[in-house]
Formats: structure tokens, sequence, C-alpha cells
């Protein structure tokens, strides 16, 4: 009888990644769940406190539907049956439910990074979704972490990953970024500006300042402002009307089509700048450039879901007791990336 999968999604991005990794499983029975939580935190997401977070709001709403739009199997939080391996974008909350299953995490994308927040967060063990995404990893509750580079091999080792854990697979929605130079967004040479959440997320964020300089930057130019999915869209647009009016602002549609069509890009901390760069775009960003080059996806065309995919099939038929024996260190894994010859 085929193997049960479950794909936790989140974001729109990681509910995409799911889906394009499950297209390759075709031979299991696959299903999916929007992000959840135990305990405390399930119950303020519940009340709708964590709606600015995957938990919640937007991003469950977009989840729910596209794994509708896409006739995908619903499990929510993953009740409905048992599962033979689990596949998730995210490590900052290990479920009840999953910690005893074969795992693979699959980084979604830029991890932020390391504040005083994250040494604290390390250093007390506390939880780790408290420093956000740069903590990605931190579980080693998974028995498999597919990242987008060698350079985040290596960033996240440093972090305190294990090696014998990680392959370098890519990222699907990463991984063939010159193709949204084919696209349909009707503006051409703007400045594009994909904004961050930081106050949604409790973080200082001077955005008076922020958008002077984009304007500053724009030079006249056409300036196009694509919220993140959880910003605050009517704070946001009263501000940009005030500092930079006679801007275009998008709360939904591809960014990463924006990015393609734009002729400079300003970000602030942000997944989409990999974008920028990748396709040559005159980039303007608090992040390092330099350590974003060393970190950027591999490009292979596309075919980052293909071999995660593969990965998982190796890990459904490894026995339970060798990934236990892994998982405490007692028993080194083969070294995925070497005996999957990619």
């Amino acid at each position: 009888m085929p193997e049960n999968i479950l794909f936790i999604c989140g974001s729109l991005n990681q509910t995409r990644m799911m889906h394009k990794i499950a297209m390759h499983m075709g031979e299991y029975h696959c299903y999916f769940t929007p992000y959840y939580a135990d305990g405390l935190e399930a119950g303020i997401a519940r009340a709708g406190w964590l709606d600015f977070t995957v938990l919640g709001g937007r991003h469950r709403r977009e989840t729910t539907a596209y794994l509708t739009e896409n006739n995908l199997a619903l499990d929510d939080r993953g009740e409905g049956r048992s599962y033979d391996l689990v596949v998730t974008g995210s490590d900052l909350i290990v479920q009840r439910n999953i910690r005893d299953k074969r795992l693979v995490l699959v980084q979604e994308g830029i991890t932020e990074p390391e504040s005083w927040l994250f040494h604290l967060v390390k250093w007390l063990k506390l939880p780790r979704y408290l420093a956000n995404t740069s903590t990605n990893g931190l579980s080693d509750a998974y028995d498999l972490f597919c990242v987008a580079s060698h350079g985040y091999r290596d960033l996240f080792i440093r972090k305190g990953v294990r090696p014998e854990k990680i392959a370098v697979t890519g990222i699907p929605n990463f991984d063939h970024l010159a193709e949204n130079f084919n696209n349909n967004f009707p503006h051409h040479g703007h400045v594009l500006v994909a904004t961050t959440p930081y106050r949604e997320t409790f973080r200082f964020d001077d955005r008076p300042a922020f958008l002077r300089r984009c304007v500053e930057i724009a030079g006249g130019r056409q300036l196009i402002f694509k919220l993140h999915p959880t910003e605050n869209p009517e704070r946001a647009r009263r501000e940009i009307e005030r500092y930079a009016p006679g801007s275009l602002v998008f709360e939904y549609g591809n960014v990463d089509h924006m990015i393609a069509n734009a002729s400079t890009v300003i970000t602030q901390q942000s997944t989409c700048t990999f974008v920028a760069l990748a396709l040559g775009k005159e980039t303007y960003t608090y992040l390092d450039q330099d350590e974003l080059r060393r970190l950027m996806p591999i490009q292979n065309g596309g075919s980052s879901a293909s071999r995660i995919a593969n990965l998982c099939r190796r890990i459904l038929h490894t026995p339970m007791e060798v990934l236990a024996q892994v998982r405490k260190g007692h028993r080194r894994r083969p070294n995925w990336e070497q005996a999957d010859a990619f």
C-alpha cells in the first residue's frame, strides 16, 4: 500500500514549494495542512493574536485557498491519518504529532541576520520562533535539511546544524529565477520597493526615513511598492501617500515579475532580494549584498523539487531504527549529495 506523506505549508511561498515537491511524488498519498501549533501557541492563534504569522490571518487564508483551487487533499493539522513521512518548510515549531515521524525540512528562503535575540534564544533555549527565521534548522528534530546553496550549508553549520543532516538541493521557487522575465506585468523601467513587516513582528522600522530614501533613489522614476503579505496595508498606504506621493501600491501580485520588469529594486530584508541580484538589477537593501551572493540559491533550471522528492523517497525507505540512531548521533547517515550524484 502506498505510504502517506504530510506536507506542512505556511506562507503562500511555502505552500507552492510543498506542492511542487508533491508533484514529483505521485506514487504516494500526499496530504497538505496549513501551518499549525500546539498548546498555548495554538490557543493564541485561534484567538487571532498571531494573524501576522503563518499560523493565521492572510497566510492561512491564502494557503487554504491555494489547496482548494489546486484540488489538493487537505488534512488540517495532520490529524486524519498516520503518516510515514512529513515534509515541512519550518522547524521553528515542531508539532507534537510529527516528532516520531520521518521528517524532512526544506529551507523556505532567506534567513534573518543573527541579532542579539538569536544568541539569547540559543543560550537560554527559548522557543526558536522568538528569533524568527534566524533559528531555522536549529531544532535538530528532522532527518534531513534541504538547503538552497553551499553558502547556506556553511551558514547553517556555523549556527550549529549537524553537517550530516544537510543536503544542498536548491529550493523550489528560487532555482530558476530567469524564468521571471517571461511575465505579463504591465509596468517596465520602474523602481520596485518590497517592504518588510518589521513593526508587525515587533521590530523597529523608521518607515518615513526609508520612504524618503526610496524617493531619493527613484530620482523621478515611477515608484512601485509591493507590500509584504503580513504588513498592515492601510497604514502602509497612508505613509506612502504622505512621503512618496504618486507611487503605485500593490498588496497582491507576483513580486518576482515586478522585479524582472524593474530597473532598480529596493528591499529592506526580503527573500526577493535574491531575485533582484540574480536578475542583475541595481539593488539597494539593508542586507549585505556580498553575503547574499555567497548564499544565492543554486540555479538548476527548476529541478530542486525533483531532487528533494528523490531524497524524500530515500528517507521513506530508510528503517526508522536507523534514523533514530542518526538523530541521537550514534550513527552517521550516508552523504546524500554524493550518493544522489547531483
